[in-house]
């Protein structure tokens, strides 16, 4: 850093961040008397803070040394600069003792960061009494210091919305004055919490914290996220806790609890994560595990769990990971697993279970890892879908299992071909069935819709208009009415007739009945309740979060057998809970076993085109892929391909590219970045690789363009990272 720097006197601001400055700071900066902010952290600074800093820096308001290599004692002399307001010394080297009563004078401190240092309080009693001054003080981290031996009572007086103190090495018991904190909205530590009807998230894990659980926990209804796991905590898991009717996340794994788990428990309907890891539980596994149907994750690993899985676990259909390893689970694995249609992992090691494992599992389309190791299993193992992909590890010590050689068995025999067959007739028995549509007649339609009533009207599309409807069951339906004035139009019934009569997948819009005579054509489709994508991109009144975004794009991308020609966020429809189904596949084409490419003489929408489709009418699987990635830019940048701004040599993904990598904040939609607040710097890390993703999709030679499944598999692992980085 330059010395030069050191002579300007009346410089008030001094903002050197994010560099690669090393080296000490010049010691004439801290005689800057008009410094008002000194803004340092993000390089490669070392050495130590002179003693007298806080003497010659009388107007000081934002001191910001964080992410540097500082060594040494934080001086005394700081807490003379009475005007601080941030005060950020995070990821450090520093060392030594805070001082116990100096932040009495800094009154008007909002900021107190020293996350990750080295640092002791000598009284801690004294230190968050003379905290207790600061009364503007809103965020307090010691976190990964060795500061908190114990909490005093005076901790109950400070302002703190808040506070951090993980991995402080905090033990004993809490005193209960943590209780008068009632502007909290973020607390890290551990007490007894009456009154505390504001508190969100609480975090209490990685500590040494003993004694049963806290019932006075339950009285707190605003509480989302309570992590206590990774301490010594003992007894029983409170019937109260099924009480606790906002929790969205709840891990109290790692630790000595050992009782049944509570019946009150599988009444929290909307919890996303469970986790009751490395316990002691006991009982049997209740088969009221259905109820909690928007579950995400659930580990009950190593605990001493009996009976059988229960079938109605299959109700979990959003469930991603499920672990049940190290228990004493017996009997079947259930074929109803293959109805989870969400499972990325699933880990059964460790138990009792036996029985041949479910060939239903091979519909598992997302499922990446599978372990059934050490149980009691015998018959073929299955060898389709997710089990392509297994190891020999998965099958370990499993009992008399076949199949194939790569998996460490032996091969099933003879009579293997034979079941195959079988089993190949039944499959196209249930393809064919699959065909037959209910029959609703013309007149069934005219009254459904009041006689196709402008009120009933949902949308016009490039084929015909779209109108809502009502069954004599009360089942409410889409009614796509074609343009018959135009021979192209007239055809794209057909096509849309063809292409969705041999397809059944949970992210294709459900064709429920046709109705066609000389001078009407119509599709009646399952309705989709919240619209298309687009609407929703492009609403004033409405905004898409970064994960409905990240879910909207995985399910457009899963994997169909059929070239849609027109993929856009118009085309892809939202149904009660903002599950992506892709529809309108009037120009669609089905390919051939072994087919790559073949022709068209329709043209999909100007913007979503790749480049040998829109020039030669090729039609082809990657061209579905550039199409999906042009979109993939759109729902993250509010911007459509066909936008003014994108004139002459700009274009959406020159835009993007232009962005890549540190530009992110310019392209991103605006209101995402609203309503993302606090953690758009995680957020903007993620869109790097989207953004990356996405420009994979458009190369403009369709051998270069990532395939399907790998844009699945990288859009799902990046969803994995937001959902672990949200429990933090």
């Amino acid at each position: 850093m330059p010395e030069e720097i050191g002579y300007l006197d009346k410089l008030e601001q001094l903002l050197l961040a994010n560099n690669s400055f090393t080296g000490s700071i010049p010691s004439k900066i801290f005689n800057m008397s008009s410094l008002i902010g000194l803004y340092l952290e993000q390089n490669h600074l070392s050495g130590i803070i002179p003693s007298n800093t806080g003497y010659n820096l009388p107007s000081l308001q934002y001191l910001q040394l964080d992410h540097n290599n500082f060594v040494g004692n934080i001086p005394n002399s700081i807490f003379n600069s009475s005007n601080l307001i941030v005060f950020q010394l995070s990821d450090n080297a520093f060392s030594g003792t805070l001082p116990n009563i100096a932040f009495g004078d800094l009154r008007l401190l909002k900021s107190f960061y020293t996350y990750g240092n080295n640092l002791t309080i000598e009284d801690s009693h004294q230190f968050f009494t003379s905290l207790t001054n600061c009364r503007y003080l809103k965020y307090l981290d010691l976190s990964g210091n060795h500061v908190l031996p114990n909490l005093p009572k005076s901790i109950g007086n400070i302002t703190s919305e808040y506070i951090r103190a993980k991995s402080c090495g905090i033990g004993g018991y809490i005193p209960l004055e943590v209780g008068n904190m009632t502007n909290l909205l973020y607390f890290n530590l551990y007490g007894c919490f009456k009154g505390l009807e504001k508190l969100q998230v609480l975090s209490l894990a990685y500590n040494a914290l003993k004694g049963s659980f806290i019932d006075e926990l339950c009285l707190i209804k605003s509480l989302g996220e309570l992590y206590l796991e990774n301490n010594k905590l003992s007894g029983v898991l409170p019937t109260c806790s099924g009480n606790m009717t906002s929790l969205r996340k709840l891990n109290v794994g790692s630790n000595n609890l050992n009782s049944k788990i509570p019946s009150s428990l599988w009444g929290l309907t909307d919890i996303l994560m469970l986790d009751l890891s490395s316990n002691a539980f006991i009982g049997d596994f209740p088969p009221d595990i259905g109820n909690l149907r928007e579950l995400v994750i659930l580990d009950l690993s190593r605990n001493q769990i009996s009976s059988n899985i229960p079938t109605t676990i299959s109700s979990l259909q959003n469930l991603q990971n499920l672990s049940l390893a190290h228990n004493k689970l017996n009997g079947p694995i259930p074929t109803s697993l293959g109805k989870m249609i969400s499972l990325i992992s699933l880990d059964l090691s460790q138990n009792m279970l036996t029985g041949a494992v479910p060939k239903s599992l091979e519909s598992l389309v997302y499922l990446q890892n599978i372990n059934f190791s050490y149980n009691r299993l015998q018959g073929e193992i299955p060898d389709g879908g997710p089990f392509k992909n297994c190891t020999a590890i998965s099958f370990m010590h499993s009992g008399p299992l076949c199949g194939n050689l790569r998996l460490q068995v032996p091969p099933c025999g003879k009579n293997r071909i034979l079941k195959r067959k079988r089993i190949k007739i039944t499959l196209e028995r249930g393809l064919s069935a699959l065909g037959a549509l209910r029959r609703i007649s013309y007149y069934e339609l005219l009254q459904a819709t009041n006689g196709f009533n402008e009120r009933k009207l949902l949308g016009r599309g490039s084929f015909g208009s779209v109108y809502q409807g009502e069954l004599p069951d009360g089942e409410i339906i889409a009614v796509k009415v074609f343009d018959l004035q135009s021979e192209a139009k007239s055809k794209s019934f057909d096509a849309e007739c063809n292409a969705m009569r041999n397809l059944r997948h949970r992210n294709l819009v459900k064709i429920i009945s046709s109705c066609s005579n000389l001078d009407f054509k119509s599709l009646v489709m399952e309705f989709m309740s919240n619209g298309s994508v687009d609407s929703w991109l492009y609403s004033n009144n409405y905004c898409l979060s970064f994960l409905q975004r990240l879910n909207i794009m995985i399910d457009a991308a899963s994997s169909i057998p059929v070239v849609h020609c027109d993929l856009k966020p118009s085309n892809v429809l939202l149904d009660e809970n903002m599950v992506a189904h892709v529809s309108d596949f009037g120009i669609a084409k089905l390919m051939d076993e072994g087919q790559s490419e073949t022709h068209t003489q329709t043209l999909a929408t100007i913007g979503y085109l790749a480049p040998k489709y829109g020039s030669k009418g090729i039609v082809s699987v990657k061209g579905d892929v550039y199409s999906y990635g042009i979109m993939l830019m759109e729902i993250f940048t509010r911007k459509r391909p066909t936008d003014d701004m994108f004139v002459a040599e700009l274009s959406l993904k020159t835009w993007i590219s232009g962005s890549l990598p540190n530009s992110i904040m310019e392209v991103m939609d605006s209101n995402l970045v609203q309503i993302t607040g606090d953690q758009i710097d995680d957020i903007s890390t993620h869109m790097s690789s989207i953004f990356s993703l996405a420009l994979s999709c458009c190369e403009d030679s369709p051998e270069a363009r990532i395939n399907t499944a790998d844009v699945i598999a990288s859009l799902i692992k990046i969803k994995a990272l937001v959902l672990g980085a949200n429990r933090v």
